[in-house]
């Protein structure tokens, strides 16, 4: 038999009961259609699977004892089939020790007869806020694997294409990797490109930024403590090695480690063990360490204030991730990336961006790389009336840089002396600023004294 209420559209799940009591099957699907389920319902485990196999299921109520097929076979039948099936198993009272055995097995939980319908309706209820907790982790973890997989990082350029070749041929190595670029180059993406395609993309990955951690807490924070190690220490606390025993640590803003502490770094490395603070004992750690850094490590250990023995250990595989001023066929690309990403979080009608807009894009020096194209594109698609993005979505040190574009081909159609062209600029620079002197000093990257002296010889103080 199988109940009309399956057809319902707007059911708030879909629920097979196998019971080889034909009134059990109809008082099931009566009080469970009524609450808003679409139910089937079936005599044996055969005709169970049949249609399990053809349909989409969220849960199954099914009998323990049934003459042709026991609800434990028909359990064990169905997990098979989908690992993630809830099965609610009905058993009489002397065959409770059955209905734990079951559960071990993984049923999701039993009810004895006979049974109230509030006590029915409360267990389904459970089980349907289980089914849709865990489709919603699943669907968690692929879109974060998804963002983590290396075909996802953004680059056609040569440069990139180089960083990606690296990145594959060092993920299953257990050394050390230093990762370096400017602020905003994606450090710690690659970082986690590495552990996704991985041997360890199972493990955790544990990120840390060193420069955002007080000095008085680093310590603590990397290898843990142990009760009584210090006044507020009232119990035993894990550090990020630990945490990230079986995957992947990453130190991001390595150069901001204190020296101090830079010794005892070192040794972890080395042996591959941690002690916690006020421990007598240190332990074992299964941690691969990757790192990252927008300074320039190799003038720091000139200076002193980085040790080489730490350098050398860190810098076994070195990455270097190219500014986006230098890979500039990449930022239609990741215009057209951050639009969509945009767009559809914000629910915005932007279809893409005018030439002049994408001109200006391309022309600007981007010091704060990646992460500031991705700050103005957002603002210019939250902000923007239009269904692309124009040179007027853009803030003015951007428009400027298209307006710029337009100058120099002027210019060469006019053959300008450098001097005419040069006056020119500064002057559309200050027309963009709105007179802002400050801010056009930035923009020319000259300082105020050199530009107030440009100024004055070009005639433009006023």
């Amino acid at each position: 038999m199988s109940t009309g209420s399956s057809k319902r559209s707007n059911s708030r799940g879909r629920i097979l009961v196998v019971d080889d009591d034909r009134e059990m099957c109809r008082f099931l699907a009566e009080i469970l259609g009524e609450e808003g389920y679409a139910v089937d319902a079936v005599q044996d485990g055969a005709a169970a699977l049949d249609l399990f196999t053809q349909n989409h299921f969220d849960l199954v109520i099914s009998d323990l004892k049934m003459p042709r097929m026991a609800g434990t076979e028909l359990l064990r039948r169905l997990k098979e089939i989908d690992p993630e099936c809830a099965v609610l198993l009905l058993t009489a009272f002397g065959t409770i020790e059955s209905a734990v055995d079951a559960m071990r097995a993984g049923a999701f939980h039993y009810i004895t007869k006979p049974f109230h319908t509030d006590e029915m309706l409360i267990e389904v209820e459970r089980a349907m806020e289980r089914r849709t907790l865990r489709e919603e982790l699943k669907r968690l973890r692929t879109e974060v694997q998804a963002r983590d997989r290396l075909h996802n990082i953004i680059g056609q350029s040569e440069a990139m294409q180089k960083v990606f070749e690296t990145v594959a041929q060092v993920s299953d190595l257990f050394a050390n990797v230093l990762i370096t670029g400017e602020s905003g180059t994606g450090k710690e993406l690659i970082a986690r490109a590495i552990h996704f395609n991985s041997s360890r993309a199972t493990g955790p990955f544990v990120a840390v930024n060193c420069a955002a951690i007080p000095e008085a807490l680093l310590e603590s924070e990397l290898f843990g403590y142990v009760r009584g190690a210090f006044t507020d220490a009232k119990k035993d606390r894990r550090g990020l090695f630990q945490e990230a025993s079986g995957g992947i640590l990453f130190l991001d803003e390595i150069s901001e480690v204190p020296i101090n502490l830079q010794a005892k770094l070192l040794r972890v490395l080395e042996d591959k063990e941690i002690r916690p603070l006020g421990a007598n004992q240190s332990e074992k750690v299964d941690t691969r360490v990757l790192s990252a850094s927008n300074r320039i490590l190799d003038d720091m250990v000139r200076q002193g204030s980085f040790r080489q023995d730490l350098y050398y250990r860190l810098n076994v595989i070195r990455i270097e991730l190219p500014p986006l001023r230098e890979r500039s066929e990449d930022i239609p690309l990741l215009v057209d990336h951050f639009i969509r990403k945009f767009a559809d979080g914000a629910r915005r009608q932007v279809t893409g961006i005018q030439e002049e807009a994408l001109t200006a894009l391309k022309n600007y020096s981007w010091p704060g790389n990646i992460r500031e194209l991705e700050h103005i594109i957002e603002r210019a698609v939250l902000l923007g009336r239009g269904p692309m993005v124009g040179i007027e979505d853009l803030p003015p040190q951007l428009a400027a840089c298209g307006e710029n574009a337009a100058v120099l081909g002027t210019a060469l159609a006019k053959q300008l002396t450098l001097r005419d062209l040069e006056r020119e600029y500064i002057g559309k620079v200050l027309q963009t600023t709105q007179g802002n002197k400050t801010e056009a000093a930035r923009i020319l990257g000259v300082d105020r004294t050199t530009l107030y002296r440009k100024l004055e010889d070009y005639k433009l103080k006023d």
